[in-house]
């Protein structure tokens, strides 16, 4: 492919003319690998440990911007994120992180199939370590073990 310069117009001082067109394909092709960077990383941006974790009524509240999740998976191993941590080190590693505040929020997630036992010493851990804003997470909508009240035995007349 050769480009030839006879067919340009020149102006009045012998230059060429300028062309007043932005080339927007640099542009379109930035936006195109930052939209594709972002729908990677969107997905390795949540919590991604398989929980079964029960259903709740409660109204649900307003997630901070870079939550820290304790997760209590079914064969009882606990989890910071998506990494698996002793419990004796539980305190210690939520210590070591970048936003180390014990005033912040841990969002406390348990499988449905953990003890309550088992979900109680994890949160004794967190509160002898100086852990005491913790939310449990569950899901929303109707609990599915909730059936409606038995009807009444035969009442007399």
């Amino acid at each position: 492919m050769g480009a030839s310069i006879a067919d340009t117009e020149l102006d009045d001082d012998g230059d060429f003319a300028e062309t007043h067109e932005i080339n927007v394909t640099p542009f379109i092709d930035v936006i195109l690998v930052l939209l594709i960077i972002f729908m990677v990383a969107a997905p390795l941006s949540t919590v991604d440990l398989p929980i079964d974790l029960p259903t709740s009524t409660a109204t649900p509240q307003k997630k901070p911007d870079k939550p820290t999740y304790v997760s209590i998976n079914p064969d009882l191993a606990v989890a910071i994120g998506e990494t698996q941590v002793k419990r004796v080190d539980l305190v210690r590693s939520l210590d070591a992180m970048a936003d180390s505040s014990k005033d912040r929020f841990i969002f406390l997630r348990a499988d449905r199939a953990v003890p309550y036992g088992e979900l109680m010493d994890v949160l004794e851990i967190l509160r002898a370590g100086g852990y005491s804003k913790i939310k449990l997470v569950a899901l929303e909508g109707v609990p599915e073990t909730s059936a409606p009240p038995p009807a009444p035995a035969n009442p007399k007349p």
